[in-house]
């Protein structure tokens, strides 16, 4: 009997590394490796080179310096957003300027590859992306609105006053409460009189959370919450993307929805977004306002710092998660719905599912980095290309190749043009992706073409 269960215990635990065997994949982890060694490299130039040059091993002597790394304050500064414990220049100057910008390249590129896969997926359209789907249009406008319309409007209201960090905790967990509690009735089939009371009180906590997760430092006790409406552009990015893609699946419902009409819908609606937004440029008056809202719109990391990193790593993390529990029902959609309803997949519940993860990957990036093209897109073909087609090693895959673009074109951005010109000028990283995902899709057609795929 003993000899038994010594067995079923092997055979279960042999089962169990079984599961995992795929992340040693050769392929896998080579790509993985070299990501990583991309985002150390360039990263290194990220961070010694500016107004205040360092040798590149100046510049990792900083970064690995022991007094910060090891110092719970400084965590707490960087994490939570105490106060910074004093350090020397070079660490200073390291840590609180220029690697908070690398760390936002690195969460904007995971989001962003791991939002496009998804959407390819699902649509089975390898030319899906948050821009075709209306997403990060959506985005874009809601910006533009508001810089355009208040650009100086400052709001004032009642508030129970909370620390930055207690309201972003607050807000943002309200939010998310709210989120999986609608997801779960909807899935569960709740009744529709309660699907709306649920949608009230989740407005009222969407509310809540409107006002709590930009991280306002406030005194203790109930006071007067008085904070510009830039200060919000965040938060209105991923509301906008969120409200653009529902109008987008509400279109491309008819007893369902499907792959061409998914796309076809977010063509629409990306379009007549990216119309009014060009529209709103000439309500514009201030140039300084117009300058803003084109770096939203292209795609910047200018002027980022921890305050982003806090914003957007919440919400990346479990839009990583939820990307890799999903990684399955991604491979059974790619099999077409006939195959997929024939293994007792409910083709719209897993589809809406999993198009809510790339959306809320997609807006933690939009978020903090505007609106960057191309990632999304061109990241995905290159991990298929190189670990193959299984969504598990492409997820995967995405979460270290969408960095190492992310931050070595952020470098591009950042320092090329002190290279050709020698000014100071910077760049939007959007037009660096754009500049890169141009010649890799026609190089990516060229090869289909001699394949005779097209």
């Amino acid at each position: 009997m003993s000899n038994e269960t010594v067995g079923d215990g092997q055979a279960a635990g042999t089962r169990d590394t079984r599961r995992f065997v795929w992340l040693f994949d050769p392929r896998l982890v080579m790509t993985a490796l070299g990501s990583i060694a991309v985002v150390v490299l360039a990263g290194l130039v990220q961070v010694s080179f500016g107004s205040y040059s360092m040798s590149v091993g100046q510049a990792w002597s900083a970064v690995v310096n022991p007094d910060v790394l090891l110092n719970q304050q400084a965590w707490n500064s960087f994490l939570l957003g105490g106060e910074l414990p004093e350090m020397g220049r070079k660490s200073l100057i390291v840590w609180s300027i220029r690697l908070p910008r690398v760390f936002v390249a690195i969460i904007v590129g995971m989001n962003l590859a791991i939002s496009g896969a998804i959407f390819q997926a699902i649509t089975r359209n390898e030319l899906a992306s948050p821009f075709i789907l209306g997403v990060s249009s959506g985005a874009g406008l809601m910006i533009l609105v508001v810089l355009v319309a208040i650009p100086s409007f400052v709001l004032a209201v009642p508030f129970l006053a909370l620390t930055g960090t207690q309201g972003g905790l607050l807000g943002g967990g309200a939010t998310l409460v709210w989120l999986f509690g609608v997801a779960g009735a909807w899935w569960y089939g709740v009744e529709r009189r309660q699907l709306r009371a649920i949608g009230l009180v989740g407005a009222v906590l969407l509310g809540g959370a409107f006002v709590a997760v930009p991280g306002i430092s406030l005194p203790v006790g109930v006071g007067e919450l008085s904070f510009a409406v830039s200060t919000l552009l965040p938060v209105i990015a991923a509301l906008g993307g969120i409200a653009a893609f529902l109008v987008v699946y509400a279109i491309a419902w008819k007893n369902g929805t499907s792959p061409v009409r998914l796309v076809l819908a977010g063509v629409i609606v990306g379009t007549v977004f990216k119309s009014l937004q060009t529209a709103l440029f000439f309500f514009a008056d201030d140039l300084g306002v117009v300058q803003e809202a084109l770096a939203w719109t292209t795609g910047s990391l200018t002027g980022t710092d921890w305050e982003q990193v806090r914003m957007a790593l919440p919400w990346s993390v479990i839009a990583v998660v939820l990307a890799i529990a999903g990684a399955r029902q991604c491979n059974v959609m790619l099999l077409g719905e006939q195959t997929a309803k024939s293994l007792g997949m409910s083709i719209e519940k897993v589809r809406f599912a999993l198009s809510g993860v790339a959306v809320l990957a997609a807006a933690a990036s939009i978020a903090v980095a505007g609106i960057v093209g191309f990632v999304g897109l061109i990241v995905p073909h290159m991990v298929r290309n190189l670990v193959g087609s299984d969504y598990k090693k492409v997820i995967v895959g995405c979460l270290f190749v969408g960095p190492a673009l992310m931050v070595a074109a952020d470098v591009g951005a950042r320092l090329g043009m002190g290279v050709i010109t020698g000014s100071d000028l910077q760049i939007p990283v959007g037009v660096v992706t754009g500049l890169v995902g141009g010649p890799y899709f026609l190089y990516l057609m060229r090869k289909k073409q001699e394949m005779g795929e097209i």
